[in-house]
C-alpha cells in the first residue's frame, strides 16, 4: 500500500471513528483541539490534518455575552484553516501530505445545522471570569467548553442557581469541558480560571 493511500485512509478513519463516539458539536470542538495538540507535540502533520477536518465540521456562532467585569478580546476560536497552515511546514517535501491538506481546504464546509455558540474572553494569569447565569433546559444534555490557543492551564466550574457545584474540569490543560443533564430547567453560572503562567485569550462554547 502506498504512503499516499495509507495517509488518505487514516485521515478518513480518524474523524469518522471519533464522530461515532462524540457526535455533539461541542465535543467535536474539544476532540479536535486535543488531537491538534497531540499532533503539534508529535510534529505529525497527519494528526493535525485530521484535527482540521474535524474542526471544519462544526459551525460555531458568536454571541455577545460577556463575563462580569471581563476583558474583551478580538481573537477567534482556533480555526481549521489555522490548523492546516501549521501542518504545511511539517509536510514539506511530502506530496501526499500536502495533497491531503489541499483536499481538506477544498472540501465543502458541511457545518452542522445547529452548531455551538461561542464568545471570546481574555484572562490575565491567575485571574478568572464569571458569566451571568445562563439558562439550560431540563432533561437535555448541557455542555460547556473552553479552549485557549496558547499553552496555559484553563479551569472550568459550573454552579447551579443555589451556588452548588454541578461540574468542574481542573485538569492541567489549555482546554476544559463540562457536560451534565439538568433535572429541571434553570440557570447556571460559569467560571473560567486561568491558572497558567501568562495571560491568554480563550473561546467559551455552549450547546
Amino acid at each position: 500500500m502506498t504512503r499516499s493511500l495509507l495517509a488518505t485512509l487514516l485521515l478518513s478513519a480518524l474523524p469518522m471513528a471519533a464522530l461515532a463516539e462524540v457526535p455533539s458539536p461541542v465535543k467535536v470542538a474539544a476532540l479536535s483541539a486535543r488531537l491538534y495538540a497531540v499532533g503539534l507535540e508529535a510534529q505529525d502533520p497527519l494528526l493535525i490534518i485530521a484535527a482540521a477536518k474535524l474542526r471544519k465540521t462544526i459551525a460555531p456562532t458568536p454571541t455577545d455575552r460577556t463575563a462580569t467585569g471581563g476583558q474583551t478580546a478580538i481573537d477567534a476560536p482556533l480555526g481549521w484553516d489555522e490548523m492546516l497552515a501549521s501542518a504545511e511546514p511539517l509536510a514539506t517535501g511530502d506530496e501526499a501530505m500536502l495533497g491531503l491538506i489541499e483536499d481538506v481546504r477544498a472540501e465543502t464546509n458541511k457545518g452542522v445545522a445547529s452548531g455551538p455558540v461561542y464568545n471570546i474572553g481574555a484572562l490575565p494569569n491567575g485571574s478568572d471570569d464569571t458569566y451571568p447565569p445562563i439558562e439550560f433546559r431540563g432533561g437535555e444534555y448541557a455542555e460547556v467548553y473552553v479552549e485557549a490557543k496558547s499553552s496555559t492551564n484553563l479551569n472550568l466550574t459550573v454552579l447551579d442557581d443555589q451556588g452548588r457545584l454541578v461540574c468542574s474540569d481542573t485538569d492541567v490543560s489549555h482546554i476544559a469541558y463540562c457536560g451534565w443533564t439538568p433535572a429541571t430547567g434553570g440557570t447556571f453560572t460559569l467560571r473560567v480560571e486561568n491558572n497558567g503562567p501568562t495571560a491568554t485569550n480563550y473561546a467559551l462554547m455552549t450547546n
